[in-house]
């Protein structure tokens, strides 16, 4: 079973706004509303791909019961822990005039430290070996730092495989406890190694010092448009960014690792992964809002992608 933990969820409202200006009224054309947060969008995606997975976290107030009540309609599973406090609601300002996207997001809900041990533990007995644990996204407030190396070494010891997609501290803290897999971007990459890596060659000697350095076993970097690179120990796979009209960039990363966690579980070759990531990467993109793409989309798109062996 796949499950994804999103400890800082979001109610995302998604907005086009032509010629979006600051210090200006700005006038709403088009808008819709999503449960968001990156585990749950990975889940929705899972579900796009005819995967199963149960999507967990926190929630709070009147907003968390909106997304729960939104997940199940969409037929997702759940397992959601709530607390006092009224869970985000993030604004995405999608301007088609200027090609932008702009996101607004609230802080949050606050948690204790003892709360978090409690659904720690109420998750690890509930996963089994083999499972697969997606954590991603921020953290909510009064979360110690280091959140995710606790609790990717408490999956890890009970034999789980974890997908681990944060950014900045919040991935260096988790990377001390060797995840299975990371899915940095360039730009997350490069300031984890202290400078700009431009090249596929670059990240990908980045990615592999990643791997020798903390014990992760494979490593995918999103490039944005410029493609992908997908690092293991055997293995390095550049895959050209596939040309598609863009509806929002939102959840984009999300969809890769939900196109990750379903081919990892489903026991598909690097070359499947890669081809089934990068088209589902793709089709997302295409989407409005944090919606996600339907597999018909997807299936289209997997015959287009390109990609080869990187050479150093």
């Amino acid at each position: 079973m796949i499950y994804t933990v999103t400890l800082n969820p979001a109610l995302d409202k998604t907005v086009e706004i032509p010629s979006f200006a600051v210090d200006s009224v700005n006038r709403i054309t088009a808008m819709r509303i999503d449960p968001g947060g990156k585990g749950i969008n990975v889940s929705k995606v899972i579900d796009k791909l005819g995967g199963k997975s149960i999507a967990a976290g926190i929630l709070g107030g009147g907003t968390g019961k909106t997304i729960l009540s939104a997940l199940k309609e969409m037929g997702l599973e759940t397992l959601f822990s709530f607390v006092d406090g009224e869970t985000r609601t993030n604004l995405k300002v999608v301007d088609k005039v200027l090609h932008t996207n702009t996101d607004i997001n609230e802080p949050g809900l606050t948690v204790t430290e003892g709360f978090l041990e409690g659904f720690l533990k109420e998750l690890l007995a509930k996963f089994h070996k083999n499972d697969i644990v997606v954590m991603a996204g921020s953290l909510p407030k009064g979360a110690p730092k280091n959140t995710y190396e606790t609790w990717v070494r408490s999956c890890r010891e009970a034999g789980v495989k974890t997908i681990l997609d944060a950014d900045g501290e919040l991935l260096m803290e988790g990377l001390k406890a060797a995840p299975y897999l990371i899915k940095p971007n360039n730009h997350e990459i490069s300031r984890l190694m202290g400078k700009n890596l431009k090249t596929p060659q670059e990240l990908a000697a980045a990615a592999r010092k990643l791997m020798k350095d903390y014990g992760v076993e494979k490593v995918v970097v999103s490039m944005g448009g410029d493609g992908a690179l997908y690092v293991t120990k055997d293995a390095t796979i550049y895959a050209q960014g596939l040309k598609v009209t863009v509806g929002s960039t939102v959840g984009a990363g999300d969809s890769v690792v939900a196109a990750l966690a379903f081919a990892e579980e489903s026991g598909m070759s690097l070359e499947e992964t890669v081809r089934l990531s990068t088209a589902t990467g793709a089709a997302n993109v295409m989407c409005s809002g944090t919606q996600a793409a339907e597999y018909q989309v997807i299936q289209e798109l997997m015959p287009k992608v390109v990609f080869r062996p990187l050479s150093d």
